[in-house]
This record gives structure tokens, sequence and C-alpha cells, in this order.
């Protein structure tokens, strides 16, 4: 089983518990709360462009978005991000971090200035995680509609199909990132995807006792 089919596995218990889910659309405006502010934080002064501009501002939009759709499942809960009100804290919280160090860990063995090795971070750190988007929201919608739960991901599942074209064209430009790079970054991303299933199916036994 790949470690999508498990992901969807988790997800139909998921949506199977108010409780759960409202904690599942709070972690997943986490992480794209901390998306937008490891962009803003990482990619700034005279060079910022547009598409950074643009990319940072519809991560934090995300971030509400769920945020607005996990009171929709659940009114009034508490839905602040500490470790309670999430799903797999600990790999929810680590997943970008551990993500971008990888990548830098790998890019020190190229010939790169710092400026190229920061930029070159956020492309290959932003393409690993637009890749899983593109395939993890369209699965949750799938989910979604199966269980009747009138909630929509749509919007973001098309800002996001966006995003991975933008970052694609950028990586073009760039010019200095080998498809084994692009790769690299994949494969680094996948492993802590599947940490992070791994963790959110031990919450699930332990939630659902």
């Amino acid at each position: 089983m790949d470690a999508l089919q498990i992901f969807q596995e988790n997800l139909n218990q998921i949506v199977a518990n108010v409780n759960i889910h409202a904690k599942f659309l709070n972690t997943l405006s986490y992480m794209e709360h901390i998306g937008s502010y490891k962009i803003i934080s990482t990619q700034h002064g005279e060079t910022i462009d547009e598409m950074i501009l643009k990319h940072a501002a519809e991560e934090a939009r995300h971030g509400y978005y769920l945020k607005k759709l996990s009171h929709k499942i659940l009114p009034n809960h508490n839905s602040d991000y500490s470790p309670s009100f999430l799903l797999a804290p600990i790999a929810s919280k680590q997943y970008l971090s551990r993500l971008d160090i990888g990548i830098n860990r790998m890019l020190k063995k190229f010939n790169l200035t710092n400026s190229e090795k920061k930029f070159a971070a956020y492309l290959l750190v932003t393409y690993g995680i637009e890749q899983r988007a593109d395939s993890l929201y369209p699965l949750y919608q799938k989910v979604l509609d199966e269980n009747q739960v009138k909630i929509s991901v749509k919007s973001i599942i098309t800002e996001e199909v966006g995003h991975l074209q933008e970052m694609n064209k950028a990586l073009e430009r760039f010019g200095k990132i080998s498809e084994d790079w692009k790769q690299i970054a994949q494969n680094i991303e996948n492993q802590l995807f599947i940490d992070w299933n791994e963790q959110m199916a031990r919450d699930l036994i332990r939630l659902l006792k």
C-alpha cells in the first residue's frame, strides 16, 4: 500500500468523526500558515518578485480558509495551533522545517552562491510541497464528496495547481537545478509524508478508542 492509499484510509476515518475532522482541518490550516511564514521569513529584500508575494499571500489565505472550514464542521471549538488541537502535531510542526533542512543540506554539495542557494531552496521546497498538494487536496475533496460532507477545498486545489505551474516555470528560468535535484526534493518530501501519515494513524487509533 503506497502513502496516498494510507492517507485515504486515514481520511475516511477522519471525516467520519466531527471532532477529529475539525482537528484535521486545523492541522492543514497550521501547515499552510507555516508555509506562508517560511516564504516571508526566507524571501525578503529588494529581489522579491510578484510570484513570491502572491504565493505567500495565497498560502496565508488557505490557512485562514481552512480554519473557517474547521469551525463550519464544529462551531465554536477552540482551534489554536497548540498540539492538543492538531493531528500528528510533531510531524505537522516539523514537516516544512525538515524538508527545508534536507534540501539545504543537498544544496551545500553544489557550486552556488549564497543568494542562489537561498532561492534554489525556496524553489525546491515549494516544488516538493506543491507536488504533494496536487495529490493531497483532490483526494481529500474526493473523500468529502463520497461521504457527503458539505465543505469544499476546490478553490485551494485550483490555486495549488497554479502554484505548481509557477514553480516549474521558475525552476526552468533559474536554470541551475537539474531534474535529479527535483527528484531528490520529492524523495525527501515523500518520506516526510509517510512519517506524517504514520503519526496520524497512531493518533486516530488513540482518539477513536
